[in-house]
């Protein structure tokens, strides 16, 4: 075999390696994940708010109280523990929340919310016994949130920052239920 195609071989097997290795160490090129991983973004004045998170899809399924059951720790999304970060002190619901990065956790319940933030970064949502990896030794703060009945159907859990009414809230929003956390 001549030098040109040797190299050549050469060449091609290490672009190879390295398009597989990239797939392999970021989300994947090949394939769509079901859960995509989303960040949100909110800046006004002289505070930045930022949240990373998976969107984990409805698909036809029963989701609070079936698939996210009541009254146990959610990762509040999917895979990854989502994580949430400011850089202002904020007060949520007359606690205060410093500055810095959280991972946010929640405890559905048909009537009531607990919304977790905790300082310990995880590296994913769940154990291998699929429960919540949250520590609450690390919880800062836990608030009570009311969810509320929505008329359309959100087909992919989201995350949003809503500042509609001059008052901001982080929103958390699957299938018929939402969830407003007012911030400061």
């Amino acid at each position: 075999m001549n030098t040109f195609f040797k190299w050549f071989i050469l060449v091609l097997l290490v672009v190879a390696a390295g398009v597989f290795s990239y797939s392999y160490l970021n989300d994947g090129i090949f394939n769509e994940s079901l859960s995509p991983k989303k960040t949100v973004a909110f800046e006004v004045d002289d505070i930045e708010l930022k949240v990373v998170y998976n969107r984990p899809s409805k698909r036809n399924r029963d989701v609070f109280g079936a698939l996210v059951p009541y009254n146990k720790v959610w990762r509040t999304g999917a895979n990854e523990a989502t994580t949430f970060e400011t850089s202002k002190n904020l007060t949520i619901d007359n606690k205060l929340l410093p500055a810095g990065k959280y991972t946010l956790w929640t405890i559905p319940n048909d009537t009531s919310w607990n919304v977790i933030f905790n300082s310990k970064m995880y590296s994913w949502g769940v154990n291998e016994t699929m429960e919540a990896m949250r520590e609450p030794q690390y919880d800062v703060a836990t608030i009570r949130a009311e969810p509320q009945k929505i008329s359309t159907t959100v087909e992919q859990f989201t995350i949003a920052f809503d500042n509609s009414t001059d008052n901001l809230f982080l929103t958390l929003a699957w299938d018929t239920t939402k969830v407003a956390v007012p911030l400061k």
